[in-house]
Formats: structure tokens, sequence, C-alpha cells
């Protein structure tokens, strides 16, 4: 998921980062950081009364765009 929507609205960062060989290392990182933060934030959500499912829910809402669905890159 990361990479067709960096490829689509961050080219040339992925441009940069293919250049430099890092471009697969960058999606594992991002992945992990995105597992790992959502993991947390899901065990606080529950702790406050969510169920599993509207935990994880609302961790990928809080977690996604930080790591996998970054913004647009401007001209």
């Amino acid at each position: 998921m990361a990479e067709k929507h960096w490829r689509e609205h961050r080219p040339k960062m992925v441009r940069e980062l293919e250049r430099k060989g890092t471009l697969k290392r960058m999606l594992l990182e991002a992945e992990e950081k995105t597992k790992d933060e959502m993991a947390t934030l899901r065990l606080d959500l529950m702790k406050q009364g969510k169920t599993a499912q509207q935990a994880h829910t609302q961790a990928w809402e809080m977690v996604r765009e930080k790591y996998i669905l970054l913004p647009s890159e401007t001209s």
C-alpha cells in the first residue's frame, strides 16, 4: 500500500530513494513503525473501552498518514 501511494503521490521522493538504493528499506521501516505505533494505540484505546475492532480502526486512522499515506508533493 505504501509503495503504491508513494509512487503516485510522492514520485520525487521515490526516485530519490531509488537513486540512493534505500526505497525498500524505507518502505519496511514505514511498515514497522506503523505496526508498532498501532499496537500501542490499540491497547490504549481498548483500555478506554473500545472493542478490538474499534481500536484497530481508530489506530489505523490515527497512524496511516504519518508513515504510509504521506501527503502529495508540491510542484
